[in-house]
């Protein structure tokens, strides 16, 4: 078999990140390389040409994951026309959705990685990206007239992700959808 070409080569790493993003947010970061391949059409031997270790591709498949939220966050601000206010109120929804509780492959990374993320070694980079992912979606939810994401974004932040992983965890009992619903009255009642 003859080798591929430096498009191809490019084409297939972003889909291995791609796949291992959905991945590893749906099954965590123990998927093993040949699933991983396997699920992006590729063979094992092939990973090895792309990718230094597994754990190089842990992180940046959490970097592409975070960066698939803050261009869905993007336009969601977009989709109203700037308006932080309702593009909140948008994203609240969403993210307290029985279809994004139900759709973990391209959900939240926040909620999806928390666990793998934080029983990795401090110094890895995945855990540095994930940092400032949460800070960047915290800054996100902070009320307009805030300073930073610890005014008020954080709260969100943790309303959100806490009630995404219990409804998760309670998924086929009537408790999780009350548990979203909960969340989410809380969030949009209260401003």
């Amino acid at each position: 078999m003859g080798r591929v070409s430096q498009a191809q080569a490019e084409e297939n790493r972003r889909r291995v990140v791609d796949t291992a993003s959905r991945l590893f947010r749906e099954q965590g970061t123990h998927v093993s390389v040949a699933d991983l391949m396997k699920a992006a059409g590729l063979t094992h031997g092939a990973f090895y040409k792309q990718f230094a270790s597994k754990e190089a591709l842990v992180d940046e498949a959490t970097a592409h994951a975070f960066d698939e939220l803050a261009r869905c966050h993007a336009a969601e601000l977009e989709r109203h026309d700037g308006q932080r206010d309702a593009a909140q109120r948008a994203l609240i929804d969403t993210y307290l959705s029985v279809e994004h509780r139900d759709n973990a492959a391209d959900g939240c990374p926040v909620a999806a990685l928390a666990i793998d993320v934080a029983r990795g070694p401090e110094g890895r980079e995945a855990r540095r990206t994930y940092a400032e992912g949460v800070a960047d979606f915290a800054a996100l939810l902070a009320p307009a007239e805030a300073v930073g994401a610890g005014e008020g974004g954080l709260a969100r932040l943790c309303t959100l992700f806490g009630a995404l992983v219990l409804s998760r965890a309670t998924q086929g009992s009537p408790l999780s959808e009350e548990i979203l619903a909960a969340a989410h009255a809380a969030l949009t009642e209260a401003g």
